[in-house]
């Protein structure tokens, strides 16, 4: 059934056998014809096998329980088990093996259990395709076609387990971080516009970068895209504060909003650049790696340089467009 989802590949079962088990095996119709009960045959087995206790010893104020079983070895293969002599009620001395089948099985040499209940586990890996979108194919595909029983239930764990809760807690982070940065701009500007068109240059042009990357590379989106596209927002931010201050600066000094626009565009090129390229020339190495290890840190980092990239190409035209928009002669003006 999960064979048929696509890019789930490598289905095993998780399960460890192998430990051997004497199996016996009773045959109730043989032991009614002789007028004996299971509960017979099961204690004759306990005894000769187990051991029962037949006395205690008492040496000084010690007791010690006298436990009374067959020598090893008339219990230590099947053929011996099923030669002990089993009473019948009519007399008569019939050997095990006629009333049960004793056998050697292999059985679980380890039995897993989590929060106290045994499990199984079905592991597979996902190929050519979003770890996300594959176990939602596969929860479907199960849900439509296998019935549980009664006291069983599924849980989908392992990387996707961890995916989805890393992904309810950032549809918490990103709003907050949103109206976080927002709330310390309209402080530092004392006005909704300024940190208005900084977070909408930011929107315009950072995640354009990151979402081509993905595209291009074939790299899913995933919990460690979407915090890097959460640090490339930042990184961007900072830019977008540099040129808003230092034309709020230009005007300040006298300068018209014009002039003040074109020359904060030019002047605030190379900090711009380099708050920029620090970033992601530092980033650079872990978006092209590819070795054992890089699934985690590779989109993480792809987003936050590619971002950058179309950040500085776009917001050099944005950002101005956008200051002359909404600037006005009367604006208070804080950097």
């Amino acid at each position: 059934m999960l064979e048929q989802v696509r890019g789930v590949h490598d289905v095993t079962l998780v399960q460890e056998l192998g430990q051997p088990s004497l199996s016996i095996r009773i045959n109730r119709a043989a032991i009614a014809r002789y007028g004996l009960n299971v509960d017979d045959i099961n204690g004759l087995i306990q005894t000769a096998i187990g051991g029962d206790v037949a006395t205690q010893v008492i040496q000084g104020e010690k007791q010690f329980d006298l436990v009374v079983r067959l020598d090893h070895q008339y219990r230590d293969n099947p053929q011996e088990i099923g030669n002990i002599l089993v009473a019948t009620p009519g007399g008569q001395q019939l050997p095990l093996k006629e009333f049960a089948d004793i056998r050697v099985t292999n059985g679980a040499s380890f039995i897993y259990r989590q929060d106290n209940s045994r499990y199984i586990g079905v592991q597979f890996s996902v190929e050519g395709r979003d770890l996300a979108g594959a176990v939602e194919d596969a929860i479907g595909q199960v849900n439509a076609k296998v019935k549980l029983a009664q006291g069983y239930r599924l849980d989908w764990g392992g990387e996707y387990k961890e995916y989805t809760a890393s992904r309810a807690q950032l549809n918490l982070i990103v709003p907050l971080t949103v109206g976080l940065i927002f709330l310390l701009l309209f402080t530092l500007y004392s006005n909704f516009k300024f940190p208005f068109i900084t977070v909408l240059g930011v929107v315009l042009s950072a995640p354009a970068g990151g979402i081509i990357a993905l595209w291009l590379t074939g790299t899913p989106f995933s919990v460690s895209s979407g915090i890097g596209f959460l640090a490339l927002f930042g990184v961007s931010v900072q830019t977008a504060v540099v040129y808003i201050s230092y034309v709020n600066e230009l005007r300040r000094n006298g300068v018209g909003v014009a002039e003040a626009i074109r020359e904060g565009a030019i002047l605030r090129l190379r900090p711009i650049m380099m708050t920029a390229l620090v970033a992601a020339l530092g980033l650079l190495p872990a978006a092209l790696a590819t070795g054992v290890g890089t699934d985690t840190q590779r989109p993480f980092a792809l987003v936050i340089v590619s971002g950058l990239f179309t950040r500085l190409l776009i917001s050099i035209f944005l950002m101005p467009a956008l200051y002359a928009i909404v600037a006005r002669p009367d604006d208070r003006l804080e950097v």
